[in-house]
């Protein structure tokens, strides 16, 4: 069915405020994708990345990835580093998907396709934030370095969940590529919710081979979470539909392109104007 897909701009088509980005954490290139980040010794970028017709989603009708490239972590895996793709999910999206989260026969399905220049398993996570917050950690299992691999992961829901029909954030959803063990705890239980805690978000990370490699490279494309026990096709959507829905969070004016469309007004003076501004989107 159509608007099954909880996620925008999964297909990374979207990238209003820039294509490439070097520097700190936050939505830098691709829209409603962020990247997360402590104890870096130099900096990553990430990327709206081009895929071409050797890259195995493009015949699924894919163009685009979202793409890390790793700086020099000199230093090494240190305790307090991490590095990890984060989209979070407004609560009230969920409260009203139809997914009857309290239940344990009832689920949700993740699935995305994911490239590694380093051959090695990546821990991810989910995190509720309303209520009671819990914990769903996965591995994506062993990749093959510079091979797609598409990832699937069936959610139940949990007695202890619970989301605010606001905007608040509902589900946070991490695919990381590296969380030091002051984020870890080697007793936890993969592929299960359990109760949140900042130094056991996800089971000990399967290995640092790509964090300590110069210049590894770590991209996603095909982001989806839909309800049911079943990773149905990716839903794409034109980008006109994509472009609205990411601008219900972030609306670029880029008068840099001499593209003043987005507001008008009057000068008042040589130092002062009034200025209105319509956001397309509420």
């Amino acid at each position: 069915g159509t608007n099954k897909n909880l996620i925008i701009n999964g297909s990374m088509q979207v990238a209003q405020r820039a294509t490439t980005y070097t520097g700190a954490d936050n939505y830098n290139t691709v829209d409603r994708i962020k990247t997360i980040h402590s104890g870096l010794n130099e900096d990553v970028t990430s990327s709206q990345h081009e895929l071409s017709s050797s890259d195995t989603p493009y015949s699924l009708g894919f163009r685009h990835s979202y793409h890390i490239q790793n700086g020099n972590q000199s230093a090494g895996a240190g305790a307090a580093d991490l590095l990890s793709m984060q989209y979070r999910i407004e609560a009230q999206d969920l409260a009203r998907s139809g997914w009857n989260y309290k239940s344990t026969s009832s689920y949700v399905t993740l699935s995305f396709w994911v490239k590694s220049s380093v051959a090695q398993s990546f821990g991810c996570f989910l995190r509720t934030h309303d209520g009671t917050q819990l914990t769903f950690p996965f591995e994506t299992g062993a990749l093959t370095a510079d091979a797609w691999t598409k990832i699937t992961r069936t959610i139940p829901g949990n007695a202890s969940m619970g989301f605010s029909t606001d905007n608040g954030t509902g589900i946070e959803i991490n695919i990381s590529q590296f969380w030091g063990t002051d984020y870890t705890a080697s007793g936890q239980t993969l592929d299960a919710w359990s109760t949140y805690s900042n130094s056991a978000r996800l089971k000990d990370f399967p290995a640092s081979t790509w964090y300590t490699t110069n210049d590894a490279t770590f991209e996603i494309t095909g982001l989806q979470l839909e309800v049911g026990s079943v990773a149905t096709d990716f839903e794409h959507r034109s980008f006109a539909e994509e472009l609205a829905l990411c601008q219900r969070y972030c609306y670029v004016i880029n008068m840099n392109s001499g593209d003043y469309s987005g507001f008008s007004g009057q000068a008042l003076s040589t130092a002062n104007a009034q200025v209105v501004s319509t956001f397309p989107v509420p």
